[in-house]
């Protein structure tokens, strides 16, 4: 998929949910097209992708049907879109899919098989103690998996950095053989998209 193509579906979705068609939760998009993209590049249909609740762009370039994303969403499930066809599964716990993905690559390794583990995480979950756990073990064990890290200076509707009075992420900049790290600037809240308020 394109830029445009992506920022063409959250719209579509945002018109959804503030029309009041989408009666769940939703986390949108926007900014962090060109960055994402570039990702993905790497990415082959035997990988496996991992994310949180924001994971819409995850699964279009995946290569989930437009369509299905789109129904999955209606339905709800814009938090948890899970789709093991493509290899992609997202969860709306805090953390909850990092030491999932590490496990995936373990199976990897031990299969050895060709496949690699690319997972997604925001900027207040990568100083998490679970994210510092997950990326010291894959490292020491050379576990066949990449960190992503996107950075939009938001925990829900605080500040990262401030809320840990801390002027530079731990992993700000890093970007190697298991970290790649990104920051970008959205249009939309963290939740929903900026008209309907849900309660």
């Amino acid at each position: 998929m394109t830029k445009e193509e992506l920022i063409e579906f959250e719209k579509e979705i945002a018109a959804l949910f503030n029309a009041g068609k989408i009666r769940a939760p939703i986390h949108l998009y926007y900014g962090n097209e060109e960055a994402i993209i570039e990702v993905f590049r790497a990415i082959r249909a035997q990988d496996w992708v991992f994310c949180s609740w924001r994971s819409h762009y995850q699964c279009l370039l995946k290569g989930v049907p437009k369509d299905r994303v789109r129904d999955e969403i209606l339905a709800g499930r814009s938090i948890s879109l899970c789709f093991p066809e493509q290899r992609v599964f997202s969860s709306a716990i805090v953390g909850g899919v990092l030491p999932i993905a590490v496990g995936a690559a373990m199976s990897i390794q031990q299969r050895g098989e060709d496949a690699m583990v690319y997972c997604f995480m925001g900027d207040m979950t990568a100083e998490t103690g679970i994210a510092h756990e997950s990326i010291k073990y894959s490292r020491n064990h050379q576990l066949p998996i990449r960190f992503i890290i996107e950075d939009n200076a938001k925990s829900v509707c605080t500040d990262t950095r401030e809320t840990w009075n801390q002027p530079r992420l731990t992993y700000e900049e890093v970007n190697d053989e298991y970290i790649s790290y990104y920051r970008y600037e959205t249009k939309y809240p963290h939740a929903g998209a900026g008209v309907r308020v849900q309660f």
